[in-house]
């Protein structure tokens, strides 16, 4: 069995610059159960709004520091820390600053499914 490696285009943002992590990929067409999402923000106060997915998220918080809204929690994260967000519960995060933050946003399913809560 041959493995290829997934190239940066076919998961990168258009806009990422060549250094940024910034993108999505679903893996379930390489025969993988997760979704995975690479956001990055330079902007404090950048992040999604309140959402939910009927699955479990992960996210690694690779750089920087974020503010996590978690059901009715509020927590900080900081590069180095795994939160993992239980299958439906509202949750949204942003970056406190200064300067960038990234991280890899792990979805226990085959594709993205989020419902938009705000």
């Amino acid at each position: 069995m041959a493995v290829e490696p997934i190239e940066r285009t076919q998961w990168a943002h258009p806009e990422a610059q060549p250094d940024q992590w910034k993108g999505q990929i679903e893996l379930g067409a390489f025969g993988a159960d997760i979704s995975v999402i690479f956001h990055s923000s330079d902007k404090p106060g950048g992040g999604p709004r309140l959402h939910v997915h009927p699955y479990p998220e992960i996210f690694i918080v690779t750089r920087g520091r974020a503010m996590f809204t978690l059901g009715d929690d509020v927590l900080e994260a900081e590069a180095g820390q795994i939160i993992v967000v239980p299958a439906n519960v509202p949750h949204k995060f942003a970056n406190l600053g200064p300067g960038l933050h990234e991280g890899i946003h792990i979805h226990q399913s085959k594709r993205f499914e989020t419902t938009w809560l705000e």
